[in-house]
């Protein structure tokens, strides 16, 4: 089904959540994203992308004050899903079948 396809941002995004342990929110995420693509990442697009995520069922968020010296602003913090996990496995596989007897250079 279409919908369970994961995009390669939603691909990066689940990965870089997974880093950050049982959950996360978005500016660790950002962070690790940056980190480990050598690329700028836009939060914006870091936002939408969880919010798309949530919607196909393959994370789960909750809303969360903060404590007083964190600022006190609430965080949205996310999890993966069973489903999620699911998906990011399966797009391991195929990524991997792709790559199966490619030469590096090639």
């Amino acid at each position: 089904m279409a919908k369970d396809y994961l995009k390669e941002f939603e691909h990066h995004v689940l990965l870089a959540l997974l880093r950050q342990g049982h959950e996360g929110y978005s500016v660790p995420i950002i962070a690790e994203l940056e980190e480990r693509t050598g690329r700028d990442v836009a939060p914006a697009a870091v936002y939408i992308t969880l919010r798309r995520l949530e919607q196909k069922g393959f994370v789960e968020s909750e809303l969360r004050s903060a404590e007083p010296q964190e600022g006190g602003r609430e965080r949205r913090y996310f999890a993966v899903t069973d489903k999620g996990r699911e998906q990011v496995w399966e797009a391991r596989r195929v990524y991997m079948n792709l790559w199966e007897g490619l030469e590096e250079g090639r």
